[in-house]
């Protein structure tokens, strides 16, 4: 066997099996990988949007609990107001009603009174009939003394 013609066939069969494998295993074998390595960017770059979305949305969340929150206090301290409005207006309206209870109170004892010094004067008029009776019973006559009477009472 001639060295150069093995040489020669083992070029042809390694060049044959070269121009097989860059035309029939390597296009398959590198579109795959690109395939892969578009997927493998792909997930990446979908990840990133999503880290993107994540912190945009966590932002947002932050942001309309801070809303929440100022709107919550906000809400509570018009009602704190709204609250300290009403107990004034209850105590003011409570204040009058006791002072026109007061007022009727006072109107009726000063009534009472009236009718206890008008019930009162009677009845010191009567005894001072009874005693001026019983005194000039002999002294006056009826018309005269029923007269006097009337002024005393009058006076009283």
């Amino acid at each position: 066997m001639n060295l150069n013609a093995t040489l020669i066939a083992q070029m042809i069969v390694f060049l044959t099996l070269a121009w097989f494998t860059m035309k029939f295993v390597w296009p398959p074998l590198i579109g795959a990988l690109d395939e892969r390595a578009k997927k493998i960017a792909d997930g990446l770059a979908a990840a990133d949007r999503g880290k993107a979305e994540f912190e945009a949305v966590h932002r947002q969340i932050v942001e309309e609990l801070t809303k929440v929150r100022n709107e919550a206090q906000q809400r509570i301290s018009e009602a704190k107001e709204q609250a300290q409005l009403v107990a004034d207006e209850i105590k003011r309206n409570a204040q009058s009603e006791a002072a026109g209870i007061i007022n009727r109170a006072k109107m009726e004892a000063e009534q009472q009174v009236i009718k206890i010094r008008d019930a009162l004067r009677r009845d010191v008029a009567i005894l001072a009939v009874k005693g001026a009776e019983q005194i000039l019973r002999r002294e006056i006559d009826q018309n005269t003394h029923t007269e006097l009477l009337n002024k005393l009472q009058a006076q009283l």
